[in-house]
């Protein structure tokens, strides 16, 4: 078994046309090559759902059998178990797959083994030596995905890691960033083949459970829950730039909240100098798509609600149009974000920031999760007292409280094995839910005045005043039984 360890980069027509004049191949003399991929699966799609790739590829006039399981992609880097010999296509002989559990499923389905889907580029590669001992394959591929009848375009870059370690292959990354526009990819060839046959409209993508165990080293743990989270955030990224949907906005958010969540929970363990680089830039980002965020929700859930209240009012007619406005400028301000050159380095310097943590002397992640449950707690219990007032800026602080222990305890599920958890996370969950929806109307206040100021908006302030007035009791009822609740973690 070989693990192959990449990043991959999308790249548009001009910037693959000036590749090949980048300082870094100067003198390197590349190798072309024609590849054409048949991929295989089962007709009810078995080995996509258990994350498995089988493919015959062409090579001049040689046929290689390949099987990988498929990584998740965070910062554009993969890294996977791939078996690769000589076969002929049709053929499936998996006798060199050594992991027991793959081969024992893929035994399971060869008789049901079928053609899905074919890629067909060419590949321009060069092998590169930027240091003593480091080895690193560039190639540019160029082609297309076939799909049953539909196609698409495939022009990206693959660093491959022959020799060296894995920071030697985020620093070739950074140097080629630095000169030519590259954004690391959010899905392999096979992934996105799925998705053109499926041929159905993008949906917005879910944060994934985090594989995470009690025995794992604590910064380890942090290091498969920040890259899951890299990956939540990056499968969202075409939905916000191509699409009007605003649940891909919301989910690119969640999907920065948790990993600044994670920064906070294991704040303690981190380096000093980690945590002050690059929490102000996900905060700044996520602020960036916020105000999207915010118009998105105003016009889905609060505007509706004031027109019901003042069906003939003209101020409610004048309120649409202006959130209309703010709404279309700030999802082009989203998108913009997202399409920066700053956002692609980010992504790059942050994976390999996080890969480069050391793991000696933080303890195992069993010990680490009480301490750090405990600490939320805390805040959460010392928080909401001032919240049960009117004071916006407190109840905006206990969400941010309940957010981070809600995260934390979806986090730790794998950890805190307890019959009380799912009740205790549902609570959590809905207090967060209720203090977002005051928080929306608050932001809802703002919005109003701003498109509708002086006397103007006086009556629909009102009636958003009231709103917020009405949940004050259910937030008074949801805390009182939240406090009454047993800690899942402490339950014997």
């Amino acid at each position: 078994m070989a693990t192959e360890t990449e990043i991959k980069f999308s790249l548009s027509a001009r910037t693959a046309s000036q590749l090949a004049k980048h300082p870094l191949l100067a003198g390197v003399e590349p190798h072309r090559q024609l590849l054409v991929n048949t991929y295989y699966d089962t007709p009810d799609g078995r080995l996509r759902r258990e994350r498995v790739v089988v493919r015959y590829r062409r090579k001049g006039r040689e046929w290689l059998l390949t099987v990988k399981t498929a990584a998740l992609l965070s910062g554009g880097l993969a890294q996977r178990s791939e078996w690769e010999v000589p076969g002929r296509p049709g053929e499936f002989d998996f006798w060199n797959v050594d992991d027991l559990v793959v081969r024992g499923l893929l035994e399971s389905v060869r008789d049901q083994l079928q053609p899905i889907f074919t890629t067909r580029f060419t590949r321009q590669a060069w092998l590169l030596e930027p240091r003593s001992g480091v080895r690193v394959e560039l190639a540019l591929d160029r082609g297309l995905i076939e799909a049953q009848a539909r196609r698409r375009t495939i022009r990206e870059i693959e660093l491959e890691l022959l020799a060296g370690a894995v920071g030697d292959l985020f620093l070739l990354a950074g140097e080629l960033q630095a000169t030519l526009p590259l954004h690391p990819e959010a899905r392999s060839k096979s992934d996105r083949a799925y998705r053109l046959l499926a041929d159905a409209p993008p949906a917005a993508a879910k944060a994934l459970p985090a594989p995470v165990a009690g025995a794992m080293p604590s910064i380890g743990a942090f290091r498969v829950i920040t890259l899951c989270c890299l990956n939540h955030l990056q499968n969202n990224e075409e939905g916000v730039c191509d699409s009007d949907l605003p649940e891909f906005v919301h989910q690119a958010r969640v999907a920065m909240r948790r990993l600044r969540s994670a920064m906070r929970l294991w704040e303690p363990l981190l380096p000093e100098s980690f945590v002050a680089h690059f929490d102000p830039l996900w905060q700044g980002l996520a602020a960036k798509l916020g105000d999207a965020r915010n118009w998105d929700v105003f016009i889905a859930e609060t505007l509706p609600a004031l027109r019901t209240a003042f069906p003939d009012g003209s101020e409610t007619d004048r309120l649409a149009l202006y959130s209309q406005r703010r709404c279309a400028g700030s999802r082009q301000a989203a998108r913009r974000a997202l399409r920066s050159a700053d956002y692609s380095r980010l992504l790059i310097e942050f994976t390999a920031a996080v890969l480069g943590l050391p793991e000696a002397d933080t303890g195992p992640l069993a010990a680490f999760v009480p301490r750090c449950l405990n600490k939320r707690l805390r805040r959460v219990i010392e928080r909401a007292p001032d919240a049960l007032g009117a004071d916006v800026a407190a109840r905006h602080r206990l969400r941010v409280a309940f957010k981070q222990l809600r995260y934390a305890l979806e986090f730790f599920t794998p950890i805190v094995v307890a019959p009380g958890l799912p009740g205790y996370l549902q609570a959590t969950t809905s207090l967060q839910e209720l203090l977002g929806r005051l928080n929306d109307l608050a932001v809802a206040r703002q919005m109003t005045l701003a498109a509708l100021p002086g006397r103007k908006g006086e009556a629909l302030q009102a009636w958003l005043g009231a709103a917020i007035e009405s949940l004050r009791p259910e937030l008074a009822r949801q805390l009182s039984d939240f406090q009454q609740r047993v800690a899942p973690w402490d339950e014997p």
